[in-house]
C-alpha cells in the first residue's frame, strides 16, 4: 500500500509538473505573438505607409524569431494536404487586421499557387515559417530615372493600356528557415507571386492592408518575356532581367479560403 500510495503521489507530481510546463509553454506562445503585435502597432502608428529603416529592422527581427509551433501550425494540418484531382486550395488564417496593418498566415499545399499580384502604396513583410517555395517578384521600371525608350502603345505606368515593363527582383526557390522578405511600394519585388513545392506556411504582415476605398485594390497580372515585344524599349542594363507585365482578372482557379486560427490569441489593450 505504501509504495502504490508513493506511486500515486509521484504520478500526481508528474501531472502537475506537467501542466506547469504546458502553461508556461503557453505563455511563451503568446508573448511571441503579443510580440509580433505590439511591434506592428508601433511599427505602423506613424504617418505614410514606409516604416523607418530602424523600425524595418525591428518589425523583422520579431519576424524572423517566429516559428510554425509559435502560431501553432503542424504539418498534419489538413489545409497542407494536397487534394487528389483538385487545384490545390488556398487557406488563410487571420490573426488581426485593423486600418493601419493586418497579420495573417498563407497555407499552402505542394503545387499551391498565389498569382502575381500587387501590393499599391504598402509595406509587406513575409517570414517562410516552413517548406519550400519558389517566388518570382517585380518592380515597376522607373522611366524617369532610368534610360528606358517605351515604344508607342505600351507604358511603364499602371493603370494604362498595354504591358508596362517591370524588372525582375527575385526569380528563386526559397527554403526554411529563412530571413523575412520586405517589399516596399516602389521596392523590393512589389508584385510577386508564389508557387509551393512542398507544403508552406508564410505569415505575412501588411501595412497597410489592402482597401479599395483607399485605392489599395489587388490587381492580378500575366507576365511576358522580354522579347515577346520586339522593339518596343531599348534597354541598356547591367545584367539585370525585365518582363513586360500586363493587368488581367483574379484566376477563377485561384481561391482562398479562410479558416479559424487556433494560436495564441492577441490581447488589445
Amino acid at each position: 500500500m505504501l509504495v502504490g500510495a508513493q506511486l500515486t503521489s509521484s504520478e500526481r507530481g508528474n501531472r502537475k509538473s506537467r501542466k506547469r510546463q504546458k502553461r508556461s509553454n503557453t505563455n511563451t506562445m503568446q508573448t511571441v505573438v503579443q510580440r509580433l503585435f505590439e511591434t506592428c502597432r508601433e511599427v505602423f502608428s506613424g504617418p505614410g505607409t514606409v516604416p523607418s529603416p530602424g523600425d524595418v529592422m525591428r518589425l523583422r527581427s520579431v519576424l524572423d524569431t517566429i516559428t510554425a509551433q509559435d502560431v501553432g501550425l503542424n504539418l498534419n494540418m489538413r489545409c497542407f494536404r494536397q487534394s487528389d484531382g483538385q487545384q490545390p486550395q488556398i487557406t488563410y488564417l487571420h490573426l488581426h487586421e485593423c486600418d493601419k496593418f493586418s497579420i495573417g498566415i498563407f497555407c499552402l499545399p505542394p503545387s499551391g499557387v498565389i498569382p502575381l499580384h500587387n501590393h499599391p502604396g504598402m509595406t509587406v513583410f513575409s517570414k517562410l515559417l516552413f517548406g519550400s517555395m519558389h517566388i518570382k517578384s517585380y518592380d515597376w521600371v522607373d522611366t524617369l530615372n532610368d534610360p528606358y525608350d517605351s515604344f508607342p502603345g505600351h507604358t511603364n505606368n499602371i493603370g494604362q493600356v498595354g504591358p508596362s515593363l517591370a524588372m525582375v527582383k527575385s526569380d528563386g526557390v526559397v527554403t526554411a528557415p529563412c530571413d523575412t522578405a520586405v517589399l516596399f511600394p516602389n521596392d523590393g519585388g512589389n508584385m510577386h507571386c508564389f508557387t509551393a513545392l512542398t507544403p508552406c506556411a508564410v505569415l505575412d504582415v501588411l501595412g497597410p492592408p489592402y482597401s479599395d476605398d483607399e485605392g489599395r485594390h489587388c490587381t492580378y497580372y500575366n507576365d511576358f518575356a522580354f522579347t515577346s515585344f520586339p522593339g518596343d524599349a531599348i534597354i541598356q542594363s547591367n545584367g539585370d532581367s525585365y518582363a513586360w507585365l500586363e493587368e488581367t482578372e483574379k484566376p477563377e482557379d485561384f481561391v482562398v479560403v479562410g479558416a479559424p486560427y487556433r494560436g495564441p490569441r492577441i490581447i488589445e489593450n
